[in-house]
């Protein structure tokens, strides 16, 4: 059986949003619809590396909003109330994670960084970020086509 991965990227999402540029072009007409976007492709990532994902937000409310956009419990979104930045929720998550050194944070900010690497996290660029998800993609498209060309074999032999 295979061992479960540990791993848990922490996505701060508001830094992430500004520095893809296809998502920063979103931000005119909107936040959500960068949110949407952003969310998709890191649960590609929770979806195809088996991994933790909690994607955080700055936000303006009155209280910690979480939900589960896929349903999973271990994909998370989550928006900080108001006063409480994303930097300031990631690196209390990773303080009070069970293994600090399973947390990969995904930001460009550089105290942010600093802070959750003395903490034991490893630390992602937006930039790798963005790499990882398109690899995972491609590599999602391959077993894609890989399956199709199997069942299209499978037919074939049924002819």
């Amino acid at each position: 059986m295979a061992e479960a991965n540990t791993r848990h990227l922490l996505v701060d999402g508001s830094n992430v949003m500004h520095a893809w540029p296809e998502l920063r072009a979103l931000l005119p007409d909107g936040r959500d619809a960068a949110r949407a976007r952003l969310t998709e492709a890191v649960g590609g990532l929770h979806d195809l590396e088996g991994m933790r994902v909690t994607l955080v937000f700055d936000g303006r409310g009155g209280a910690l909003a979480s939900e589960q956009p896929s349903g999973a419990a271990t994909f998370t979104r989550l928006q900080t109330p108001a006063g409480v930045t994303a930097d300031d929720a990631i690196i209390r998550l990773v303080r009070r994670a069970r293994r600090p050194a399973d947390c990969v944070v995904a930001t460009d900010d550089r105290g942010e960084r600093q802070a959750v690497e003395a903490l034991g996290a490893a630390v992602i660029s937006a930039e790798d970020l963005a790499g990882w998800v398109a690899r995972a993609g491609q590599r999602q498209g391959a077993r894609m086509a890989a399956g199709q060309r199997e069942n299209e074999k499978k037919w074939r032999a049924h002819e």
